[in-house]
């Protein structure tokens, strides 16, 4: 794959990843629209793990705690301390997607991946998100979030494995709707992509290095690199935008977007 391919994708990953309006879907509809052959499943996860690595050093004061406390209450659940509950909180959010996610891997997902699916998710989680945000008062923040908080936003991002609906997206939805902050909704759902895109990034590693397709290591390689700088900066400005203004600006856009994806396929 050509290097300016791969980082208008990395361009594409870094902006949209943790921003409320899907980066798969993002990646999908730039390639079809502009009549390049579909990336495919690996370059998508690699882009990914680049947005990963940019979570895990911008969180790394969080996650340092998390393990500490972890490591101190010799793995056991201590929701007394707020590095601890964290902790659980993301794997218990976490299992359901693990579980459906690997599920449609092993069982056909590529059929997903039309700019028809795109446009109509893009367009209906966008309304939802917009009805989320603005009904729905700020009470909690990620100290006072329950277990049953994690399982349900964790339940509402297997939703985002239809491209097009948005992992950060729906999990912000959810969160919204549960009364969680601007702010704190959007840090639960960065930390949360970390086990997620981990898991997926490990299988889709194992199975390029199984092919020793060289070519497509040497593109992902390029891929993770341009991602991560990209996502650093867009989670750094995300972070900041959120303690002043809310989702609105992505939600007209996503409502846009998802309006003219339609009407072009249509």
């Amino acid at each position: 794959m050509p290097l300016i391919h791969i980082l208008e994708l990395a361009l594409i990953q870094g902006v949209t990843e943790f921003l409320p309006v899907s980066s798969s879907g993002h990646l999908i509809l730039f390639s079809s629209l502009n009549h390049l052959k579909d990336q495919g499943i690996e370059i998508d996860i690699a882009l990914h793990i680049g947005s990963l690595l940019a979570v895990l050093i911008y969180f790394a004061p969080m996650i340092c705690k998390m393990f500490q406390e972890m490591w101190q209450s010799k793995l056991r659940p201590d929701f007394h301390q707020s590095g601890n509950k964290l902790f659980w909180m993301l794997i218990i959010a976490s299992i359901p997607a693990l579980v459906v996610g690997f599920l449609l891997r092993n069982y056909g997902m590529e059929f997903l991946r039309t700019p028809k699916i795109i446009g109509f998710t893009i367009l209906f989680y966008g309304i939802v998100l917009y009805v989320a945000d603005r009904f729905s008062s700020a009470q909690k923040d990620l100290g006072s979030m329950t277990l049953k908080d994690s399982l349900l936003i964790g339940l509402a991002q297997c939703l985002a494995l239809v491209p097009g609906t948005s992992r950060s997206g729906i999990t912000i939805t959810m969160a919204r709707f549960l009364k969680i902050n601007r702010v704190d909704a959007a840090k639960f759902s960065m930390l949360l992509s970390v086990p997620v895109i981990a898991a997926a990034g490990a299988l889709e590693g194992y199975r390029l290095f199984k092919t020793s397709n060289l070519a497509a290591l040497s593109d992902c390689f390029y891929a993770v690199l341009f991602s991560f700088i990209i996502s650093y900066g867009v989670i750094y400005l995300m972070m900041k935008w959120l303690q002043r203004w809310s989702y609105l600006p992505f939600v007209i856009y996503r409502i846009a977007l998802g309006v003219a994806v339609i009407l072009t396929v249509f």
